[in-house]
């Protein structure tokens, strides 16, 4: 039968259910004597579920479990032949509970059960990292999933504490799993899964009892469960009772196996505290032993308890506190208010009292915050202070061990803005903000962590290390119950003694704006009623300011919004960034996907509305040191829909969508709003899950900063070389975005530049893209930057953007076209004009005229030639006479040249008689002229 079932194409591990007799069902505290045949009640020392199994020891892998390590494609199974990387992968006993493994293995911890008749299976986990998927399913012996296991994700449980799991089991095999798969995509390591007291109901019988494990006992025949030891007392296996320690000179905790030595005391085994003040306003500084006390102080180099009771002053109360001659502080009443060195006062007309708390004097730990300390493995330190007030801080406890998760909460029931602000949806209602320091020899974490309404506490922030003094501000935007929890925890390996005692954590301040119980160290100006028949505020409309000489309510202007910190003045009202305009009740700014720039005297107009629904990108894949591929998915709400924040990324995706969780909760803690957040996923085939996983979901941005051409804004910069250069003159356009959320890498917040860029070739939603040197979308974690280019990025065409072809005129008539410049570099705008119907002279008419002209002027030339070319020779005929003439007579005067017609001259010359001179005459006139001019 196939007891343990792989993918498809592998060979299963084969094994044998054992023999099965008659059905016998015998009650709890019994067991079945196989030779009678009949039920009998377990010995003293024993215990027996009847038709139940319990595994409570973990000191080594009972019996029937087995792991298996999963990498990548590779299957290994229970021999010691596994693949590098994953030799060390499995399920660890630690004593009381089992471990999962901490790297990015896939292990599976496998028991096979079978069933005479339906049962169950419980067990209790802590399961507080959500880098680490757990799942808990069932298989039958065919290697199918029962239908029980339907959803097999578990769930986180808070810090410190024991969730608890039951499925139905059905008649039959049961291949139980307890699977898990590590998510390494950085150095920080996971917390791994603890799982105990696995029980499972419906066994036809069992055969024998079991023994009491060391450190309990079982008194009774007829046992069903063994008791526990006490303090200072110890049991081996199968006891009856337990066999108290030498209290002198040895110590055991609860349910020990065994005694031991007390040490010396050092001092690390004791602490101090501050009593309360007294009348006289003084407090004393007591040393006490660690309860409980296991060292002892007569032995050499053992230490004495300092002398207790020397006394300081009380530091003062807290602001918003009084003390009223006696020994305590106590709240300002209603509509007063307080610095905590004078009485409380009452707010003058027009103000109210600014609520809140503000820790920042440790005497006593105030009334709505609490202590305590946890261990996952033991119960030691269970009724100690896990913090200690200490003056101007509380500092983290001793603990009973260095393993301990040491609690501190803080209770409050709501948050709501003051009465002149009524906070639009949406908007921040409060803020926590505390200042600590961590001084650490060993891996000691601080986690701060946050309940609303009492249903899971999420880890928000955690800090490894030795930290230096500073602030972290967790901002508030639900009215709801808030539980704020600091755990600090020494080291996260399994130790039972005192080794790092002075590791410890300072938390100097904590603060809380707008909480609904709060006390006032100070009073705000508010707005007035419009009657004024007293000095009673009036809550502000969405969106208003306080006009500072009337104490009204005035809107702000448009395109800008109201800051959350203040609504006194003008200037409460902040304007939006570039390109952007206000909501309606000013609460933020954003993009309504229409933007104008102006280029060399040419205007630019953009619509980027067809973009406006939620882009995504999935960029990838990466690996992780050990080999597991995963992908980083980006989903971008560019503009538009009145500054809703439609991006959502979700955490633990099995077989429900997005859209079922938000419809079925809206305090769905995994499931996160944005204008960008980035989510990571785990293929299917990574990890051989029926579906995709996606973790690790975190906002990007959540503001809206502006819009404009150019690369920089508020110090968010686009470098030339992140993206390759746009072929076209068309500018880029960049949205901008930043986080309101600090974290410790990123002290000013997340921020978030996007390129828009024009490319006819990506139609529709085109593509997104990532600088090409930061495959992530960032280089530093902090600053994200990404590329979409789609021809809906384009301007809106203009008449810049066409011109017109003239054609041939025909018949009378001529068109005119208009065509697109190529390359087209706009959308949408103005549409092509039509084309153009003009009348016109043809092209035959002109032809005539210009023939007919052309012939005359050719006419006209040929005369010419010829009558100069004669005149001419005439010219030359009576120059070379008179030439003659004159070297004849050489000594005589020449004779004049005779005007008249020689004999046998033709007379070709015309006289005319007119004063006015025709065309030819004044041609005639002109040629001779110039050619006597030319002698």
């Amino acid at each position: 039968i196939c007891l343990y079932c792989r993918r498809p194409g592998l060979s299963p591990w084969v094994g044998k259910i054992p023999w099965r007799r008659k059905s016998f069902s015998c009650a709890s505290g019994e067991y079945l004597e196989m030779k009678n045949q009949v039920c009998s009640k377990c010995g003293e020392g024993t215990y027996s579920l009847g038709s139940g199994i319990k595994f409570d020891e973990w000191d080594e892998l009972p019996a029937g479990f087995s792991n298996v390590a999963t990498f990548m494609d590779t299957v290994v199974g229970p021999s010691d032949s596994r693949p590098e990387g994953c030799n060390n992968s499995s399920w660890i006993p630690r004593g009381n509970y089992i471990e999962s493994n901490r790297d990015d293995c896939t292990v599976s911890l496998i028991y096979a059960v079978h069933l005479k008749k339906s049962g169950y299976v419980f067990f209790e986990y802590q399961y507080v990292d959500n880098n680490i998927f757990f799942e808990f399913f069932i298989q039958n012996d065919q290697c199918q999933e029962m239908d029980t296991t339907a959803d097999k994700w578990v769930k986180l449980t808070d810090n410190g504490e024991w969730g608890s799991h039951s499925v139905m089991l059905k008649s039959g095999t049961n291949i139980l799993y307890w699977r898990t798969t590590g998510i390494l995509m950085g150095s920080k390591a996971v917390k791994p899964v603890l799982v105990k007291n696995i029980t499972i109901e419906g066994v036809a019988y069992t055969s024998e009892c079991f023994p009491c494990k060391p450190g309990t006992f079982s008194d009774k025949p007829g046992s069903f469960i063994c008791q526990v030891c006490p303090r200072n007392t110890y049991s081996e296996k199968g006891a009856k009772e337990c066999i108290r320690c030498d209290e002198d000179s040895q110590f055991s905790e609860e349910g020990s196996s065994e005694c031991t030595e007390r040490p010396p005391c050092t001092s690390k085994d004791y602490f101090q505290i501050h009593t309360p003040c007294d009348e006289e306003g003084k407090t004393q500084i007591m040393y006490k032993w660690i309860e409980p006390k296991i060292c002892r102080e007569d032995l050499t180099d053992a230490i004495r308890l300092p002398p207790s009771g020397e006394k300081k002053d009380c530091p003062p109360c807290n602001p918003g506190f009084y003390n009223n001659g006696s020994s305590s502080c106590h709240p300002c009443p209603p509509g007063t208010f307080s610095d905590g060195t004078k009485e409380c006062r009452p707010c003058p007309a027009g103000t109210e009292p600014a609520l809140g708390f503000e820790y920042k004097w440790w005497n006593v730990l105030p009334g709505n915050m609490k202590t305590s300390c946890f261990n996952v493995g033991n119960s030691k330190c269970d009724g100690m202070n896990g913090w200690e007030v200490a003056g101007d801080h509380i500092q983290s406890g001793a603990g009973g061990s260095d393993n301990d998760y040491l609690i501190l909460n803080l209770h409050i029931p709501g948050f709501k803005p003051p009465t002149s602000m009524t906070g639009a949806m949406g908007s921040e209602l409060g803020r926590i903000t505390f200042v600590f320091e961590t001084l650490c020899s060993a891996d000691c974490v601080l986690y701060f962590m946050v309940d609303i309404n009492r249903k899971s506490t999420n880890v928000v922030e955690s800090w490894g290390g030795t930290k230096e003094k500073q602030a972290y501000t967790h901002i508030i935007f639900k009215n709801a119950t808030f539980t704020f929890t600091w755990a600090f925890q020494r080291t996260n390996q399994g130790q039972d003694n005192r080794r790092f005692i002075n590791d410890m954590v300072k938390i100097y301040s904590i603060t809380a704006t707008n909480a609904v119980d709060g006390v006032a160290s100070s009073c705000r100006a508010c707005a007035l009623g419009s009657e004024q028949s007293g000095s009673s505020c009036v809550p502000c409309p969405p969106g208003h300011y306080i006009e500072k000489e009337t104490n009204q309510c005035m809107e702000c202007p448009p395109d800008t919004y109201l800051s959350i910190h203040q609504v006194y003045g003008k200037e409460a009202c902040i304007p939006c960034g570039p390109g952007s305009r206000s909501t309606q009740d000013h609460s933020a700014c954003y993009s309504d996907c229409f933007f104008y720039h102006e280029k060399e005297n040419q205007s630019l107009h953009y619509d980027f509305s067809n973009l406006s629904s939620v882009g995504s990108l999935m960029n990838g894949p990466s690996f992780t040191s050990k080999g597991t591929k995963y992908f980083h998915f980006f989903n971008i709400s560019l503009c538009g829909h009145e500054g809703k924040k439609l991006a959502l990324c979700t955490n633990n995706i099995t077989d429900f969508t997005v859209k079922e969780m938000v419809a079925g909760s809206d305090d769905y803690t995994n499931l996160v709003g944005a204008f960008v957040c980035q989510s990571t996923i785990i293929p299917s085939e990574s990890k051989g899950f029926r579906a995709a996983l996606s973790s690790q979901s975190i906002i990007l941005a959540d503001t809206f900063l502006g819009v404009t051409v150019e690369t920089t804004l508020q110090n968010i910069n686009i470098k030339e070389d992140m993206f390759p250069v746009s072929p076209s003159q068309i500018p880029d356009v960049h949205f901008f975005y930043k986080s309101s959320t600090t974290t410790t890498s990123c002290v000013n917040g997340r921020s978030t530049a996007v390129k828009m860029r024009c490319n006819p070739a990506k139609p529709g939603a085109g593509a997104i893209s990532v600088p090409s040197k930061c495959p992530a979308g960032t280089c530093d974690g902090c600053r994200f930057y990404f590329l979409w280019e789609s021809v809906e990025a384009c301007p809106l065409c203009t008449e810049h953007d066409f011109h017109e072809i003239e054609g041939a005129c025909k018949r009378g008539f001529q068109e005119t076209l208009y065509v697109w410049n190529e390359p087209k570099w706009c959308i949408k705008g103005i549409s092509l004009p039509e084309k153009k119907l003009s009348t016109c002279e043809t092209v035959d008419f002109w032809l005539k005229v210009g023939a007919g002209v052309g012939a005359f002027t050719a006419v006209l030339l040929v005369a010419l030639t010829c009558y100069f070319w004669k005149k001419n020779q005439k010219l030359e005929y009576k120059y070379s006479k008179l030439v003659m003439t004159t070297n004849s007579k050489e000594c005589e005067l020449p004779a004049a040249d005779s005007c008249a017609i020689m004999e046998g001259e033709d007379n070709e010359e015309e006289v005319v008689y007119s004063n006015k001179q025709s065309l030819l005459g004044k041609l005639k006139s002109l040629a001779t002229k110039l050619h006597f001019e030319s002698f």
